[in-house]
């Protein structure tokens, strides 16, 4: 007998900067409908607010879109922010079917919204920009709830202008940041660009827009994607972790296939071993209400995704945001426990190899900042979930290349123990909410690092040089010689000694002048005044000659394996040059 397979409610993610307007727009989502006596037909589930089909058709204000669309309305997530993006995984991928990036258009890009399309990016997410607060443009005149073209036709000239300026300011952001967009109601294929809505989440003007907008987009590239099997065992991701009073702690679940039932048996991720355990309560809040106290929520025997949902159970304390949720039966347990357990050690990198050691809040949230971290070929010695331990400082402390001696910590804290260690060590840490923020910092300060490195390695190194003895310009024959040179390759200085072009060491710069006054180092092209002590002019020098700077062999390995690249084209010619003169002999010279 064929499964029945139903399409469920796609699952939209509201991101986008801290004061531009997610919970706004997601208030005027749930809150004009109540206005309008329609609060019993939409459905607030834990971390979750369902939108039914004919709501949203309702609010576009044409009752015959209802026959064009399928898909039974919109699960938009309460939590806002990238932190419930990445939270919301399914082995790697991400839960969310579509996203809204929302930006306060008079203020335009902030680095929530830069890291929000990042991992939008990375996801291959279908995702709209909502630019909001047009209300709050000089002039406007609000027409509440009225779909964006109908408002902006009734608004004066200049305001007009004054909009479409700050909205071409946004297009020009995304064209930096990778996407081509326009005003959605001029966007054809919204696979070749991203629509841009103009709204007012305050006055509710362009939202009917986000939700048609939202709508086409399920149609178009989700219908494939969104079958599920309702009378299946049910399969979700922790949303969140939370105590609740007289609860204890307790699991915020997005179910996303199949059907969860109070005393169902259910294995959940967490950072040791998978918790098996058997379900106590499911819990949702009232219609449209906060989720503010224990006596808001409704308990229920069953639910069937796609919905949100509160789950009580025992032994849920080291319970894993980010992590999956399945329904089990005693036949299936051990396999499912394996399964899970592997999905969560697979995000998890321990290993004996050099690198640096990241933290992160959400297995999501550390699955993304290792594929950043990977895509910028930057190391990684240990990546796990969780605040920074005292172990994670002693461990780091003892690894002795500086720049492994670095801990990045993604939306996480330092335990108090940790912290007393870390300020005593030379250990560098990075810490923010903002993943690319965190891999600029590192990769700013490593290449800083580096500079100083080679800095303070180069001038102990021996560098290169070449010079040649101009003709008729001994000034004195010995003790020291002095001749006029020119610096031919690299650069010459104080103190090095020199080899002829058969490779006999001859004497040691005493002394160089330029114009008359003494200088510590001549580079290529210049022509000085040279002090060599120890050869006879005419003797085991001659005018003409040339004679190179005589680097030590250990120094020589140095230039040629560790600093070749940050030599100039002159100064690698004459290393090339003096290499070849010393391996003539002895092929192995510095290697």
């Amino acid at each position: 007998m064929a499964v029945k397979q139903d399409l469920r409610t796609p699952i939209v993610s509201v991101m986008g900067h801290v004061d531009h307007g997610k919970t706004t727009l997601l208030d005027r989502i749930r809150g004009s409908t109540v206005a309008e006596g329609e609060a019993g037909a939409i459905t607030q589930h834990i971390g979750a607010t369902e939108v039914p089909i004919d709501i949203i058709v309702n609010k576009c204000g044409n009752p015959d879109l209802r026959n064009k669309f399928i898909v039974p309305g919109l699960l938009f997530i309460d939590t806002p922010g990238h932190h419930a993006f990445t939270s919301l995984r399914s082995r790697g991928g991400s839960l969310a079917d579509l996203a809204i990036v929302i930006i306060d258009i008079n203020e335009g890009f902030m680095p929530q919204t830069i890291e929000s399309l990042q991992i939008l990016k990375r996801f291959k997410t279908p995702f709209v920009v909502v630019a909001n607060k047009i209300d709050r443009i000089h002039g406007w005149e609000a027409q509440k709830n009225a779909p964006f073209i109908v408002s902006y036709n009734k608004q004066a000239d200049n305001v007009k202008a004054e909009l479409d300026r700050k909205f071409y300011e946004i297009v020009g952001e995304l064209y930096e940041a990778g996407f081509n967009s326009e005003r959605h109601d001029r966007v054809s294929d919204f696979q070749r660009n991203i629509g841009i809505i103009p709204i007012s989440a305050m006055t509710g003007e362009g939202i009917p827009d986000v939700l048609m907008v939202l709508l086409g987009l399920a149609q178009r590239f989700l219908e494939g994607n969104l079958h599920y099997n309702a009378n299946g065992p049910g399969v979700g991701t922790v949303l969140e972790v939370k105590e609740e009073k007289g609860l204890g702690t307790t699991i915020d679940v997005i179910l996303y296939d199949g059907t969860l039932k109070k005393g169902d048996m259910i294995v959940v991720g967490s950072l040791g071993k998978p918790i098996q355990t058997k379900v106590r309560a499911l819990l949702k809040p009232r219609p449209l209400s906060e989720i503010k106290a224990e006596e808001k929520f409704k308990q229920v025997q069953s639910v069937t995704a796609a919905i949100g949902v509160k789950i009580s159970a025992p032994n849920l304390d080291s319970a894993l945001a980010g992590s999956p949720v399945r329904v089990v039966t005693p036949e299936n347990i051990d396999a499912i426990s394996d399964e899970i357990q592997n999905e969560i050690e697979d995000v998890q990198i321990d290993t004996d190899a050099m690198g640096i050691t990241i933290k992160a809040d959400t297995i999501g949230s550390l699955e993304a900042l290792v594929n950043e971290l990977k895509k910028e070929e930057i190391p990684i010695r240990k990546a796990s979930v969780g605040d920074v331990s005292q172990r994670d400082i002693v461990e780091i402390a003892a690894i002795e290349d500086p720049f492994y001696k670095v801990i990045i910590g993604f939306n996480v804290k330092v335990l108090p123990d940790a912290k007393e260690k870390l300020q005593d060590s030379d250990i560098r840490s990075f810490m923010s909410d903002i993943i690319y923020r965190l891999i600029d910092d590192y990769e700013d300060w490593a290449k800083e690092q580096k500079e100083l490195a080679e800095k303070e390695m180069t001038e102990h190194i021996v560098k290169p040089g070449r010079f040649q003895i101009l003709p008729n310009c001994t000034f004195r024959q010995s003790k020291p010689a002095v001749v006029g040179v020119k610096i031919i390759g690299g650069v010459v200085k104080t103190n090095v000694d020199v080899t002829t072009e058969d490779g006999t060491v001859v004497g040691k710069v005493k002394g160089l002048q330029l114009s008359g006054e003494n200088i510590s180092k001549a580079r290529v092209g210049m022509e000085v005044a040279l002090a060599l002590e120890g050869p006879t002019v005419g003797r085991q020098i001659k005018e003409e000659d040339f004679l190179f700077v005589n680097i030590p062999e250990r120094h020589a390995k140095t230039l040629e394996n560790e600093i070749y690249d940050t030599l100039t084209a002159d100064e690698l010619e004459t290393l090339d040059a003096f290499l070849e003169i010393k391996r003539r002999g002895n092929p192995f010279w510095a290697k």
